[in-house]
């Protein structure tokens, strides 16, 4: 069926609700890492969903979370701006039945900009059916919300419920996105958020959050194999130990786990050798920020 509608989608929402992981179950595959820290995702991505004849943009945003270095800056804009120009907002929020200051910035951003909103709480899997009923009196005397769907992004459930929502937002349009493509990030990109994600899971407190990946070599073999070079940056030397890990061993997991995934998204296989080097403060350069993709001026 040709694509004669689209709709853009922003999916907001304070760190480490799911908006990635909402992302990927609705795309159908994954264009977006996910762990249990906060601040996982640091630009905005869009997901591609094609459906009947309508393509639906999914804009996946990072957390609105207080920022303290010029990268979480740079977060919170990204966040500011995707919550305008949209055909509709989902405000994805966890169960609890009080209104945090994230999502009231967001429900006054949403008021600002006159846009429709569906709230969309998450992890319903995790509380009992009635505990919901006090979570949708308390957002809807915060905001007349066009829908409000308890879902969970882990398994799928009121997912067919946000698309038939989705679905009245569409207008008239061509297709924003050819077949077949599920997301706007260049493949170095991706191998560098897969990376990345491996950093998150594997080590402790602030450490991946001074992490940066740059994909320095990327090249494919007549055969079809891919040899990659990646720089990992950090932000201390005492980091830098940590990452490579005792014999080089911590260095060695992130890698193979990595290798694995990266396999797997580029159906074919790499070989991958891994750098770390120090970067001081990085995070507080807007040089090295914009070096790392993070900056959109």
């Amino acid at each position: 069926m040709p694509t004669t509608k689209t709709a853009m989608v922003t999916i907001a929402g304070r760190p480490n609700v799911g908006k990635s992981t909402l992302t990927n179950a609705l795309v159908g595959e994954k264009i977006a890492i996910v762990s249990n820290k906060p601040q996982t995702t640091r630009n905005r991505i869009y997901g591609v969903v094609n459906r009947g004849d309508t393509q639906y943009v999914l804009l996946d945003t990072p957390g609105l979370h207080k920022a303290r270095t010029r990268l979480g800056d740079y977060m919170v804009k990204v966040v500011r701006q995707s919550v305008a120009d949209v055909d509709c907002v989902c405000l994805l929020v966890e169960p609890i039945p009080h209104v945090g200051t994230p999502e009231q910035l967001l429900i006054d951003r949403i008021r600002e900009e006159k846009l429709p909103a569906i709230l969309l709480i998450n992890k319903i899997d995790t509380v009992e059916k009635d505990s919901l009923l006090s979570v949708i009196a308390a957002y809807s005397e915060a905001y007349n919300f066009d829908a409000v769907i308890p879902i969970s992004a882990q398994t799928g459930d009121g997912l067919d419920l946000l698309m038939e929502q989705l679905s009245h937002y569409a207008a008239e349009g061509p297709q924003l996105f050819p077949d077949g493509m599920t997301t706007d990030q260049p493949e170095r990109q991706i191998i560098a958020e897969i990376v990345r994600e491996k950093l998150l899971r594997n080590l402790d407190k602030e450490i991946p959050h001074g992490t940066a990946i740059e994909v320095t070599r990327f090249t494919e073999r007549d055969s079809g194999i891919i040899d990659l070079d990646v720089t990992i940056y950090c932000e201390k030397a005492s980091h830098k130990g940590i990452i490579i890990g005792k014999h080089g061993a911590m260095l060695k997991k992130i890698s193979s786990e990595a290798r694995q995934e990266i396999e797997g998204f580029m159906g074919t296989k790499v070989y991958m050798e891994t750098w770390v080097k120090v970067k001081e403060n990085w995070r507080d350069n807007v040089n090295y920020i914009r070096s790392f993709g993070y900056d959109e001026e």
